[in-house]
């Protein structure tokens, strides 16, 4: 990765970043609404690889963090993961395939609201059931319609990494 592509995906990541905990925050649908921030990390994984996807996960979601004051490290810990499992679904099972965006976007909603609810619960802060199964699914279909076109937008801001270099086979010499 070229230092300028770096840059250019912390300068998407930060904007990103900003743009959803001041404006798509404050949106909701149902219970829940887009993550737009989650879809840009699927779709950064999914275009650059596992690594960049984890790195990408955890300064958004130390950015989202710090800007919030929320427990530090939770959405860290939680977009790294999301990132990470991006980025390696794509290098591997999902290598090619359409329905890629669509399964990875889908996975990582379900288990960041999940994951989220669950480490919650694990630092003794109280948090309702009932209203957990509307906000998932609405945000579910929000962050399903926003896939495709977040996933074009993010292909030409930051390109993909060249998989063609990649060693088919390898060789052993004893």
């Amino acid at each position: 990765m070229t230092p300028l592509v770096g840059i250019r995906i912390a300068l998407v990541v930060f904007v990103v970043s900003i743009l959803q905990v001041s404006a798509f925050s404050g949106f909701t649908i149902g219970r829940g609404g887009p993550d737009v921030l989650l879809v840009t990390l699927v779709s950064i994984g999914l275009l650059r690889g596992s690594v960049t996807g984890a790195i990408s996960g955890f300064a958004a979601g130390l950015i989202v963090d710090i800007a919030t004051l929320g427990t530090l490290g939770v959405t860290s810990l939680l977009l790294t993961l999301a990132g990470y499992w991006a980025g390696r679904y794509g290098e591997t099972t999902g290598r090619g395939r359409v329905h890629a965006l669509l399964i990875a976007t889908v996975v990582t909603t379900v288990l960041f609201e999940l994951g989220s609810y669950g480490l919650h619960l694990l630092l003794g802060e109280s948090i309702p059931a009932r209203p957990l199964l509307g906000a998932v699914l609405a945000t579910l279909v929000c962050n399903a319609l926003l896939a495709y076109p977040l996933y074009a937008l993010i292909r030409k801001l930051v390109g993909t990494t060249d998989r063609t270099g990649r060693a088919r086979e390898v060789e052993l010499f004893v």
